[in-house]
């Protein structure tokens, strides 16, 4: 089935965080994360799973995956751990890849079966918070894959500084109903 990313890099140096924190506070962009995940299965590395409001979001299913197979998660009925990224491979649901930067590394170098089909590519454009402490956590080596073996098939939106492109790996099928349902959701700003 079809595997998602769905990232939001700097688009200077393709930061998605400084230590634990995203580096920006745009409210857009996680509108934007929210109408494009909703009801949906998610994958999120543990410091993801953990950013997350009560280590949660409403409406999806998170798998996270963590090399601790007795990690507890907060919903045990809605959310699940994975201690081996192969059980991924072959899954049959449509999946969208949260992050953070070693989960998006995982799987946009895993091979067939779990590099994404689709990239959504959120890049802010506006400066980083100065005041967070930590060593910036960039994705650089996707930035490279996308360029790689994706093409562009959207345009650009940019709400509040932040411009959004959709990517389809080459020479892939994609279901059409999974790019419809991304860009109605980036083009439905304002909405929810």
């Amino acid at each position: 089935m079809t595997k998602i990313a769905v990232w939001c890099r700097h688009t200077q140096d393709n930061v998605i965080g400084i230590g634990p924190h995203i580096p920006w506070k745009i409210s857009s962009d996680f509108k934007r994360f929210r109408r494009i995940t909703e009801n949906k299965s998610l994958i999120a590395g543990e410091k993801t799973y953990e950013s997350f409001p009560n280590r949660t979001l409403p409406n999806r299913k998170i798998y996270v995956l963590t090399f601790n197979p007795k990690y507890k998660v907060s919903d045990e009925q809605n959310h699940f751990v994975i201690s081996d990224i192969e059980e991924f491979r072959d899954m049959e649901e449509e999946l969208y890849i949260a992050g953070g930067a070693s989960i998006y590394k995982a799987f946009m170098g895993g091979g067939e079966g779990l590099i994404p089909d689709v990239v959504v590519d959120s890049m802010y454009k506006g400066d980083l918070n100065a005041n967070l402490k930590g060593k910036k956590v960039d994705i650089t080596p996707c930035i490279n894959i996308l360029k790689e073996k994706y093409i562009c098939v959207s345009p650009e939106y940019e709400e509040d500084s932040i411009i959004t492109t959709v990517w389809v790996k080459k020479g892939d099928f994609v279901d059409q109903a999974v790019i419809k349902h991304i860009f109605k959701a980036i083009e439905n700003n304002g909405e929810k």
